[in-house]
């Protein structure tokens, strides 16, 4: 195959590639790994010191703004994009175990799930340590039992989290990790890209 022809090839594969759209807006990023990193610090320093309660209470505000991004916030950030109720999710899980499910731009009905649980495992945790700072609570070994095992629990579904986004950006053939970073995810085969989804110089539709 000689130059012209390649330049050919390459050009004609060009324009057969799935395009691209953008999925996470900059928040829902930004949301995403600063939580991330609210976790895994408040996992490395020392219990009841100033920066672990820091960085508890930011991983509580950050829940506190995901839940109003997600009434208000971008398409794929809002929750009546993707949380569904148990019989859709239970279909999904089905198909995904048989092998039959649809790739989704947004969270998938598991994910959603996992989405849910994460939150709710951050407020729990976020909610027991700010107990143990009350005079009615001062001391109380009980409640640092639960904080801790909750803490942990969290520690469990996060690492859940990081293995499903490995197993289906296998299955899927996209990286899911590297969409969170820079937003876009392969567009949907046969669905028209809207206009200001695709990337940046190309043509809209």
């Amino acid at each position: 195959m000689n130059a012209i022809t390649r330049t050919a090839a390459g050009r004609e594969a060009g324009r057969t590639a799935t395009p691209q759209v953008r999925v996470w807006d900059p928040l829902v990023r930004l949301f995403h790994w600063s939580l991330a990193a609210c976790i895994l610090g408040a996992f490395l320093v020392e219990e009841g010191d100033t920066a672990h309660r820091f960085l508890g209470y930011t991983a509580l505000g950050l829940v506190a703004f995901r839940l109003l991004w997600g009434v208000v916030g971008s398409r794929h950030a809002r929750f009546g994009d993707f949380v569904r109720g148990p019989r859709a999710v239970i279909a999904y899980l089905r198909e995904r175990l048989s092998g039959r499910s649809q790739r989704r731009l947004g969270h998938n009905p598991a994910g959603a799930v996992m989405v849910l649980l994460l939150l709710a495992g951050v407020v729990a945790v976020g909610l027991t340590g700010w107990m143990q700072t009350l005079d009615a609570f001062w001391g109380a070994e009980w409640l640092e039992d639960v904080h801790e095992a909750l803490a942990y629990g969290l520690l469990a579904f996060v690492g859940m989290h990081v293995l499903a986004a490995i197993v289906e950006s296998v299955h899927y053939r996209e990286n899911l990790v590297a969409a969170m970073f820079h937003g876009r995810k392969r567009a949907l085969e046969g669905a028209e890209v809207a206009p200001g989804q695709g990337l940046p110089g190309e043509p809209r539709p």
